[in-house]
């Protein structure tokens, strides 16, 4: 019988369809409910990514998952509720958003309790009409360059970690291993089962200040590691991550995951030449997008990549081109109640601090100029903060006015690394009111805080205190 490595995780879901992604140790025939998918392979790992389609709206199904016709989950004697399909109703009165970043496995016990255990617990004790309608992870879900010490020791045990990048991540193979790792915890393995999930990277998914500079950039793509090492963040990030974030006419119309689903054979080498595509920089865009978004009924998602889309050659300076900042402000346009913007970074930078970086990185650049202005591009630069993004606040809410008596928020920020007094203190609201654009902003990193139920209508209900 097949083994279930990890998953399943319920990712896409809208009122009549979902996606569930598993990871195998084999190839094998994938079922849940009706629906069956047949694994592709990458590097000689083995995923699916189920389509479910025709549910029934605002309907709770409990599910199992089959591999070749044997039932592997729930695993024998789990002690949690079953995993479930919740798909949107219509005339839903709230929506219901649970979002963090940077999280580290628990093994990391000098933060303090993991954040997103703690809350499968806490969901686990809750009636379902308690539970959110939706998880987005802001980045960080692995730390490439951070690692614990049993990877640490795992990796000593298949190269040689004297050489670089030593206790770091070198490549696909790796980054497997950190995804296990960071998802394998029963609780939280249960919790991705049950809430659908939206996710994007930041800088520890790939390296501490990924493209943070053109500086940077030239400087790790000049060691021996760093081609492999960014190939392995972005195939398995499509693989573990990006795919879950496609609705199911997405990944219809997505050519290079047709190909993969339909190749029959190990799909390392075409990823990994996608990969450098999308790695590449070339006429001032990137060739690949990452942002996304997501419709809950009256809600919708936009999540914004600031890390893979930045432009750093040319003097530009820019978290994402132009032209994907374009289909950024169209889908910031449409029928909707709420507008969610998620980043992995602050987007209120004060214009002054983006044009100290651009003078710090043209100084970088100049020969022979070295000390403090070269120790300063990697560590403060964020080229360009997303500076256009108050103008689509903006426009968002003069084409949704409010109506009268009903008031909308604004808001900022999620939790960083961990929030070690969830268990004790629980979700500590901080409400905002007042009349506004009906846009609330969403940025990982930095700040440990909770934050549930953001777009409850005519309010933003937000729990925070300083991290780090």
């Amino acid at each position: 019988m097949g083994e279930l490595l990890l998953g399943p995780l319920l990712r896409h879901v809208d009122a009549t369809s979902a996606t569930i992604w598993v990871e195998t140790d084999g190839p094998c025939d994938v079922g849940i409910c009706d629906a069956a998918a047949r694994t592709f392979e990458v590097a000689g790992h083995h995923y699916a990514l189920v389509v479910l389609t025709g549910l029934e709206p605002g309907r709770s199904t409990p599910y199992e998952v089959r591999l070749d016709g044997d039932v592997v989950w729930p695993e024998p004697g789990a002690d949690l509720p079953p995993s479930r399909i919740r798909t949107l109703g219509p005339g839903d009165p709230r929506f219901r958003l649970v979002f963090g970043s940077c999280r580290k496995p628990r093994e990391q016990d000098a933060l303090g309790p993991d954040a997103l255990a703690a809350y499968a617990h806490r969901m686990a004790g809750l009636e379902e009409a308690e539970w959110p309608e939706s998880l987005l992870l802001l980045g960080d879900q692995v730390y490439a360059d951070e690692t614990t010490d049993a990877t640490r020791e795992w990796l000593a045990g298949r190269r040689d970690t004297s050489e670089p990048p030593g206790n770091e991540v070198a490549d696909f193979e790796e980054y497997c291993h950190l995804y296990f790792e960071a998802w394998c915890d029963p609780a939280v393995r249960w919790l991705l089962s049950t809430v659908p999930t939206s996710m994007i990277f930041d800088d520890h998914d790939v390296r501490d200040d990924w493209n943070t500079s053109h500086a940077w950039r030239e400087k790790m793509t000049g060691t021996s590691w760093w081609p492999e090492r960014i190939r392995g963040a972005l195939v398995s990030y499509w693989v573990y991550q990006h795919l879950g974030n496609l609705g199911p006419e997405e990944l219809a119309e997505d050519d290079r995951y047709q190909q993969v689903i339909k190749s029959g054979v190990d799909n390392a080498g075409l990823l990994r030449e996608f990969a450098d595509q999308a790695d590449r920089e070339a006429d001032g865009a990137k060739g690949t997008r990452w942002s996304y978004r997501r419709d809950f009924g009256p809600v919708r998602l936009l999540v914004i990549d600031s890390r893979a889309g930045r432009i750093l050659e040319g003097g530009q300076r820019s978290m994402i081109g132009d032209d994907e900042f374009r289909w950024i402000e169209e889908q910031a346009s449409g029928e909707f109640e709420h507008l969610l913007i998620g980043t992995s970074l602050p987007w209120l930078l004060p214009t002054a601090l983006s044009a100290a970086q651009s003078v710090n990185e043209r100084l970088c650049a100049r020969p022979g100029v070295v000390g403090a202005g070269q120790r300063v591009a990697p560590a403060a630069g964020r080229p360009g903060a997303l500076a256009g993004v108050p103008r689509v606040v903006r426009a968002a809410g003069e084409a949704h006015r409010p109506r009268r008596g009903r008031r909308r928020g604004v808001g900022q920020r999620a939790f960083g690394r961990r929030a070690p007094r969830l268990r004790r203190r629980g979700v500590v609201p901080r409400r905002h009111r007042g009349a506004g654009p009906p846009a609330d902003l969403l940025a990982g990193a930095q700040h440990r805080a909770v934050v549930h139920e953001p777009a409850v209508p005519g309010r933003l209900v937000a729990g925070a205190h300083p991290g780090e």
